[in-house]
C-alpha cells in the first residue's frame, strides 16, 4: 500500500493531487492541491512533519525525510516544500525548505536547515550543505551549490511552465478512463 499511516498520523493528500502505486507516502504528511507524487518516490514523515505546496511535483525515485528531535536537534527538523516546485528525478530533501517557484535538478541533495528561496533553479547533482542559505533568483550549481549567475525571464518563466506542465500530466493519470 503505497500510502500508510504511522503512529498517530496518516498522510493527507488531497482530491486533486495524485500518488502514483508505485510510490509510498508514510506518516505526517500533507500534500497541497494539484501535486503529483511519481513512481518510486518516498515521502517518509515518521519522525517530524513534511508540507508539500500546491501545484508542486515530486519525480521518480525521490527521497524526502526529516529529522528525530534530539539533543543534536531540540524537536528535531521538518521539510518543507513550497508552491509550484519541480523536484527532479532522483533528487534527496532531507529535513530542508524549499521555497515557492524553484526548481531542483536531478540527483540533487539537499541537507538539514538548509534553505532555497523562491525562483531558484539548483542544477543537476548539486550538493546543499547543511544550514546553506541560496538566495533568490539565482541558478546554483555544484557540490557544495555555489551562485552562478542571475536567472533569465525565460528561465523564469520556464520553472511557472514547468510547475503547470506536471499539474496537467497529473490530470491525465488521475483522471483517466479505466475503460478505455
Amino acid at each position: 500500500m503505497p500510502i500508510r499511516s504511522y503512529q498517530q498520523y496518516l498522510p493527507k493528500i488531497p482530491t486533486t493531487s495524485y500518488v502514483d502505486e508505485m510510490a509510498v507516502i508514510i506518516g505526517n504528511v500533507t500534500l497541497g492541491e494539484d501535486c503529483s507524487i511519481w513512481p518510486f518516490a518516498c515521502l517518509r514523515g515518521d519522525v517530524q512533519a513534511i508540507h508539500i505546496g500546491d501545484r508542486t511535483n515530486i519525480q521518480d525515485g525521490c527521497v524526502l525525510h526529516v529529522t528525530h528531535d534530539s539533543i543534536y536537534h531540540p524537536g528535531g527538523k521538518a521539510l518543507y516544500v513550497g508552491n509550484d516546485v519541480t523536484i527532479g528525478h532522483k533528487v534527496t530533501l532531507h529535513a530542508c525548505t524549499i521555497s515557492d517557484n524553484c526548481i531542483i535538478g536531478m540527483s540533487a541533495v539537499v541537507l538539514d536547515g538548509a534553505i532555497i528561496q523562491s525562483d531558484v533553479i539548483l542544477g543537476a547533482g548539486s550538493l546543499v550543505p547543511p544550514g546553506k542559505i541560496l538566495e533568490k533568483g539565482y541558478l546554483w550549481v555544484g557540490q557544495p551549490a555555489v551562485k552562478k549567475r542571475a536567472l533569465t525571464e525565460q528561465e523564469l518563466a520556464f520553472i511557472r511552465y514547468s510547475a503547470a506542465s506536471y499539474v496537467s500530466l497529473k490530470n491525465t493519470y488521475l483522471y483517466h478512463d479505466d475503460a478505455s
